[in-house]
């Protein structure tokens, strides 16, 4: 009796330790890292407490990628599919139109049905990815799955303090600042569940994206401001601050309820931005490259996971993620493990689950990220935009390219198709267009292709043996030549001044042998 005792006890502990957390998604609406202190880039700075705690209870990520409008963002991680299979390539309802969802996407609360009936689901705020007309429309967050939607249809609010609201099909009319609305009914929510329900809530609220405004006093610490149309189009950006302040005020609201509700320590919270910043508060030199492009500007938004599955937490990742790496992280926190089986061959997912990185087991999940956007009233912006750890590569849907090292250019000025490219540029550029042909298919994406095997480093050098097994030889005329070796990924990972390298140990593969930082070799480890 005592043995079987013990027994429940250990398995309780490791259903505790390796099951299931309740989960919190927070999208923020047209939100970049730069008004965040605590990023390193940051060019202003808002205080967000409540923010600040999250950072310190978990994971800060600064490269993950999304697509750079709303609705193509909010289906890559419902579904964990790129754009060009969903088809929600822009903004549903807006600006060059989209696509809509369609309801036979397996999505996030499908496979968390299908993994345990007992899990409650629940979209509150912005759903933005069917228009709100025909009236079948509004049940799209129930077909998608979810037990529960309320709060607003469409993109952009006309006013925070005067808009509809739906609850499962059924429209109000809200005079509640929307922030505080979406919180209130947050709450409401929870507070229905049992004590022993474990939850996903997708929590997206409106701010801050426009229309800028002034929030409710008692949200923020902006008390100059007079919230005239003539101050607002005079300081954009201090308004832009003051909407989140007051979101950020309204988490802490909602992180005390889940605290009074005894479901904090059982909760991971989850935050992120769906796009870059808009022209009107972008704080970069060229505001051309914002919110609806696929420069860096419109697709690098900020996220922290936080709670209690995070091992070592108050860390920064920097490695690679995507907006459709959520989709995988949120289902396997529910403890499905094995939810690709439930995925039918039509509908390939693109997700990758940055658990790993959680439970600090790696910090490497995805050799690129890619990220695009297209619209039914196609323009000059459509594209499709792929980057590894140091280069990124932007394929018009014109047929323009551009191509830049990320590492030295972050604000993407120096486009290196502009000239002649040095031979680990080629590589980097030869790989990221294969990548992306192989990803989305059709015609090629190497416009400017160059066959970096058949490039030799000086007339003068050998590699020996190609392939080689145990011992790569260097035969050369030079003194002193330095050696690099790149994975196929553009990565260093090895250097030295020996004519003679042990790859035995090595991964089996294809590398790239680089002099003095020159011309590139291929070579083959078998």
């Amino acid at each position: 009796m005592k043995n079987l005792v013990i027994l429940i006890l250990i398995n309780l502990g490791f259903t505790l330790l390796h099951g299931q957390r309740n989960t919190i998604l927070i999208i923020a609406d047209d939100l970049s890292p730069d008004y965040f202190g605590f990023y390193e880039n940051h060019k202003d700075t808002v205080d967000v407490p409540n923010l600040r705690k999250l950072v310190r209870k978990g994971v800060r990520f600064t490269n993950l990628m999304s697509n750079p409008v709303c609705s193509s963002t909010r289906a890559t991680i419902l579904t964990g599919r790129y754009s060009f299979r969903t088809r929600v390539g822009g903004i549903v309802g807006g600006i060059g139109g989209s696509n809509q969802i369609d309801t036979s996407e397996i999505s996030i609360p499908k496979l968390l049905k299908i993994h345990n009936a007992k899990i409650a689901k629940a979209n509150i705020g912005k759903w933005h990815l069917k228009q709100a007309m025909p009236a079948i429309n509004l049940m799209s967050p129930l077909a998608l799955g979810y037990d529960w939607f309320q709060g607003p249809f469409i993109g952009q609010l006309p006013s925070f303090t005067n808009w509809t609201k739906y609850s499962n099909g059924i429209s109000s009319t809200v005079t509640t600042y929307a922030t505080t609305e979406n919180v209130n009914d947050a709450v409401a929510w929870l507070k229905t569940l049992n004590k022993d329900n474990p939850f996903f809530l997708w929590l997206a609220f409106n701010a801050p994206h426009e229309p800028l405004h002034l929030p409710p006093n008692t949200l923020h610490n902006y008390s100059t401001l007079t919230g005239t149309m003539g101050n607002i189009n005079a300081q954009p950006k201090e308004y832009f601050k003051a909407m989140i302040q007051a979101m950020d005020h309204e988490m802490g609201r909602l992180f005390d309820s889940l605290q009074t509700l005894n479901k904090l320590d059982s909760t991971d919270i989850i935050f992120i931005g769906d796009n870059g910043n808009t022209m009107k508060t972008a704080q970069i030199g060229d505001p051309e490259k914002a919110k609806g492009t696929i420069y860096q500007y419109g697709v690098v938004v900020p996220m922290i996971f936080a709670g209690p599955s995070v091992v070592n937490p108050n860390r920064v990742c920097t490695t690679l993620i995507n907006t459709v790496d959520i989709f995988a992280t949120i289902v396997e926190n529910f403890g499905f493990d094995h939810w690709q089986t439930s995925i039918p061959l039509n509908k390939p997912t693109d997700s990758k689950s940055i658990q790993p990185i959680i439970k600090n087991v790696t910090d490497n999940i995805r050799p690129w990220s890619f990220s695009e956007i297209f619209k039914l009233s196609t323009d000059d912006a459509d594209g499709k935009a792929m980057r590894n750890s140091d280069y990124k590569l932007i394929h018009f849907d014109n047929g323009k390219e551009e191509f830049y090292h990320l590492a030295l250019d972050p604000d993407e000025q120096d486009n290196l198709l502009t000239r002649s490219l040095t031979e680990i540029e080629k590589m980097n550029y030869i790989y990221l267009c294969n990548e992306m042909t192989k990803l989305v298919g059709g015609t090629s994406f190497c416009n400017s292709l160059v066959d970096v095997t058949n490039t030799t480093l000086h007339n003068e050098i050998k590699i020996l043996p190609n392939p080689v097994n145990n011992y790569l030889h260097i035969d050369d005329d030079f003194q002193g030549s330095s050696y690099e070796v790149m994975d196929i990924y553009g990565r260093k990972i090895f250097e030295t001044r020996s004519k003679k390298i042990d790859v035995s140990s090595w991964q089996n593969g294809v590398y790239f042998l680089l002099v003095n930082n020159g011309k590139a070799f291929k070579f083959i480890k078998y």
